[in-house]
């Protein structure tokens, strides 16, 4: 797998984005399989890759993890997002925080651009008893960019609670962004 990182040019305004690779062959078989089958081993090994990917000089962030649906966690036994940001901020010596809350379960797999924005938009809130430091700099950290709904809303929560500098890493971009 080759990082890559740079900017999207199909979305203006977007923060910076590292992402392992597109989402095929060998990285979109364990991603599945980390998500869907709890193979949780491959947490700690996607931290390792991202910790590779990122510039060395991006040290004491705050890493943000995508919050996954609580009928996911439920059902898959494990909050794959929180377990790679957990192992990479291990490697980065910074800290992992929920500033961003489920707002409300959306079902995404199966449904189309239109209906993943607006599902999005209304996913997620921000945790009110955590606050934005417009000087710190924070990644926000998922598995999958397919359309970008996901995403982009979280950067846009965040964004209007003051944070300033924003990262994004990925470990994978679908086909279908």
């Amino acid at each position: 797998m080759q990082p890559s990182h740079g900017k999207c040019n199909n979305y203006k305004n977007l923060p910076t984005i590292y992402v392992l690779g597109p989402r095929e062959g060998l990285l979109k078989t364990l991603i599945h399989d980390y998500k869907y089958n709890s193979v949780r081993a491959l947490g700690p090994e996607f931290a390792d890759l991202l910790d590779q990917t990122l510039p060395q000089t991006l040290k004491c962030a705050t890493i943000v993890p995508l919050p996954t649906a609580t009928n996911h966690i439920r059902s898959r036994g494990l909050d794959h997002t929180l377990i790679i940001a957990k192992h990479l901020a291990r490697h980065r010596s910074c800290r992992v925080q929920k500033l961003l809350v489920r707002a409300k379960n959306t079902v995404q797999v199966g449904t189309d651009k239109a209906t993943r924005k607006k599902q999005a938009d209304a996913a997620y809130n921000l945790n009110p008893r955590l606050k934005i430091d417009p000087k710190e700099t924070y990644i926000l950290l998922d598995d999958v960019w397919t359309t970008g709904a996901s995403m982009k809303s979280a950067i846009k929560k965040l964004q209007q609670a003051g944070a300033k500098n924003i990262i994004v890493v990925l470990l994978a971009v679908s086909d279908a962004s």
